[in-house]
């Protein structure tokens, strides 16, 4: 019975996005799975967030592989992707990033540690706000933030307004796709804007994101954006949308710094 109600409390924590980030829903999900590793359990939790190719790919291997050589693959996969994302940043970056990414933030903090000195722009990604734990997590490692409203991103791409222009971006995903990937509201229009404003664009993602199948676009419940909005009046909550890899200089991953070619061959 205890059992039942730990899974079930995980599956309604995925659902409400008290559990948030691929990884980590992908870990909670594993670990959900192995309290009761039924087909029935394994329907419930993708159910609760159909949108998560990582949790999918996460629940076929439980179905063969045991638990602990599954779960070790996350850590593994994050010590390197920290190891890619060190070699990239320079003591007086201004990196740029957007909602929150457990692989971002963790290789950041990572970076820090390993003394390079840098400072971060991030937005605070409304209407959950999930940029204010990347904030609060960067801080508490000693790196300098920023937080921008996410209509600003434009003034932390550029040098406007008394802010320094960013020169790197670094993007979790929730899919990796064959043309592009799939990320928090706001990732496209931060990757146009940054290629216009010739500042490269890397997605930082384990390679267990991705996936062949289509994955459908979630829309999120009305009163998180406006719960006393008057009547008649429609209101759009997208969570997620497509960046075309057009827009993608490199994916930074377990499997190394590729560009997306290379990626796809490999993964």
């Amino acid at each position: 019975m205890q059992k039942e109600k730990r899974f079930n409390q995980i599956v309604k924590d995925i659902k409400s996005v008290k559990i948030q980030g691929a990884r980590n829903i992908a870990k909670k999900a594993l670990y959900a799975y192995s309290l009761i590793p039924t087909k029935e359990s394994k329907k419930k939790l993708l159910l609760s967030r159909p949108t998560e190719p990582m949790m999918e790919n996460v629940l076929n291997l439980a179905e063969k592989k045991p638990y602990n050589e599954i779960e070790k693959h996350f850590d593994e996969a994050q010590d390197k992707i920290n190891k890619e994302v060190l070699k990239l940043v320079k003591s007086k970056d201004v990196l740029f990033t957007h909602c929150h990414s457990t692989n971002v933030a963790n290789a950041l903090i990572y970076a820090k540690k390993k003394g390079k000195n840098f400072e971060v722009y991030n937005t605070e990604t409304r209407p959950l706000f999930q940029g204010r734990e990347t904030a609060r997590e960067l801080r508490k490692a000693g790196i300098k933030v920023t937080m921008f409203i996410d209509s600003a991103l434009g003034v932390a791409l550029s040098k406007e307004q008394g802010t320094k222009k960013a020169n790197k971006i670094f993007l979790g995903a929730d899919a990796l796709l064959r043309k592009g990937v799939i990320n928090k509201i706001g990732s496209e229009i931060i990757a146009q804007v940054a290629k216009n404003n010739k500042i490269p664009v890397y997605i930082v993602a384990d390679s267990w994101k991705f996936t062949k199948k289509k994955v459908p676009r979630e829309q999120r419940k009305l009163a998180e954006v406006w719960d006393t909005a008057p009547k008649n009046i429609k209101v759009k909550n997208p969570a997620f949308e497509f960046v075309p890899k057009k827009y993608i200089k490199e994916i930074i991953s377990e499997l190394g710094t590729l560009r997306y070619k290379e990626f796809l061959r490999k993964v």
